[in-house]
C-alpha cells in the first residue's frame, strides 16, 4: 500500500482522487493562507462549495501557488438555490469565475433539498423559515451531466443523499456519480451504506472525519469529543501519533478521501504527517467504535426530511 498521504483512487471517470484534501468550510478569513499552506506542504486536493464562500480565497491561493493546474484536483458544490436545472450551467461559471480556474475536477450536489431560486442563497418565506422549491433533485442532476460534455467539470456527484435518493440517481440518469461525499468518522461508519458505493463503483469521500470538531454541530458536551475517544488515542500512541492522525488513516484505509479542515498551518501538517499504517487488528478496534452518530442533519432547517433510511440520529 502507497502511503496515506499519497495514495490516490481511481475514479470511474478513470480520473485518480488523492486521499487526502483540505476541507474550506467555516473561517472564510483563513482560507487563504489555510490552502496555501496546505498546498505548500503536500496537499494537492482542495474541496470547497458555493455557500462556503471561500471560493475566491481558495482560487487566490491556487494562483499565489505556482502549482500547475494539471497537479490538483479541485472540488466545488452547487448551492441549493441553483438547482433549477437552468441555473445549474451559469452556477457551475460563477464557481470558476470566482475559483479563477478553467474546469472543476468535480461538481458534487451540496444537498437533494432544494431552495427557492434567486440569488439569495438562504431565502425565506413569510414566516422568515428558509424557502424549499419542489424542484425534483434528479432533474438537476440531469443538467449536472451536460457539463461534462462542455468540458467545465471532469466529473460529477452528490453529497448527503440517502440510500434510495442515491440508488435513484443511478438508477434513472445517464452518468453513475464518480463520488459521493458525506459525513463518516470512527463513530458514524455506516457500513451497509458502504457497501452500496462500492457495489455501484461510486468512490466516498468522508466530511467530519473527526465527529464533531465543528461548533456549529453541538453534541460535545453530551457525547465528548471524538479525538479523546480512549481506543484512538491509545492507538495513537502505539505509532507515535494523534488520535486526529489515525482516524484519518482508519478512513483512507477502507478506500475513502478524506477532507479535514483547518486554519492552523501546524494542524495542516499534522493531518497531512500520516505516512503510516494501521494493522488489521487496530482497524478492527476502530470498527467496533460506531455509535452511530451523526452531527451535521439540518432535516428541520431545511423543511427537508435527510438521510431517512440512514443510520445516525442528530
Amino acid at each position: 500500500m502507497s502511503q496515506p498521504n499519497q495514495k490516490t483512487y481511481k475514479l470511474n471517470t478513470g480520473a485518480h482522487i488523492p486521499a487526502i484534501g483540505l476541507g474550506t468550510w467555516q473561517d472564510n478569513d483563513y482560507q487563504e493562507n489555510a490552502v496555501l499552506a496546505a498546498l505548500k506542504t503536500g496537499y494537492r486536493h482542495i474541496d470547497t462549495a458555493r455557500c462556503y464562500g471561500t471560493e475566491p480565497a481558495v482560487g487566490r491561493a491556487i494562483k499565489k501557488s505556482g502549482i500547475p493546474r494539471s497537479e490538483l484536483f479541485v472540488t466545488s458544490k452547487l448551492w441549493n438555490n441553483k438547482h433549477h436545472p437552468e441555473d445549474v450551467a451559469p452556477a457551475l461559471q460563477q464557481t470558476l469565475d470566482d475559483l479563477g480556474l478553467e474546469y472543476l475536477d468535480l461538481f458534487l450536489m451540496h444537498w437533494p433539498a432544494a431552495f427557492k431560486s434567486g440569488d439569495d442563497p438562504f431565502p425565506t418565506d413569510k414566516n422568515g423559515k428558509l424557502a424549499p422549491s419542489d424542484i425534483d433533485y434528479l432533474d438537476t442532476y440531469r443538467a449536472m451531466e451536460a457539463l461534462i460534455t462542455s468540458g467545465k467539470t471532469k466529473a460529477i456527484g452528490v453529497s448527503n443523499f440517502s440510500k434510495k435518493e442515491i440508488q435513484r440517481i443511478v438508477e434513472k440518469a445517464e452518468i453513475v456519480p464518480a463520488v459521493h461525499q458525506f459525513e463518516v468518522h470512527p463513530w458514524l461508519q455506516q457500513t451497509d451504506f458502504m457497501k452500496f458505493h462500492q457495489d455501484n463503483g461510486i468512490h466516498v469521500t468522508q466530511y467530519s472525519p473527526f465527529g464533531n470538531q465543528n461548533e456549529i454541530y453541538g453534541g460535545r458536551e453530551k457525547h465528548g469529543q471524538l479525538v479523546n475517544d480512549e481506543t484512538l488515542v491509545a492507538i495513537g500512541k502505539k505509532y507515535g501519533k494523534t488520535s486526529n492522525q489515525v482516524a484519518l488513516v482508519w478512513g483512507i484505509q477502507h478506500g475513502r478521501s478524506v477532507i479535514p479542515k483547518s486554519k492552523s498551518p501546524e494542524r495542516i501538517a499534522q493531518n497531512f504527517d500520516i505516512a503510516f499504517t494501521l494493522s488489521d487488528d487496530d482497524m478492527q478496534k476502530i470498527d467496533k467504535l460506531d455509535k452511530k452518530l451523526r452531527f451535521n442533519d439540518p432535516s428541520e432547517d431545511f423543511g427537508y426530511k435527510l438521510y431517512t433510511d440512514l443510520d445516525g440520529k442528530a
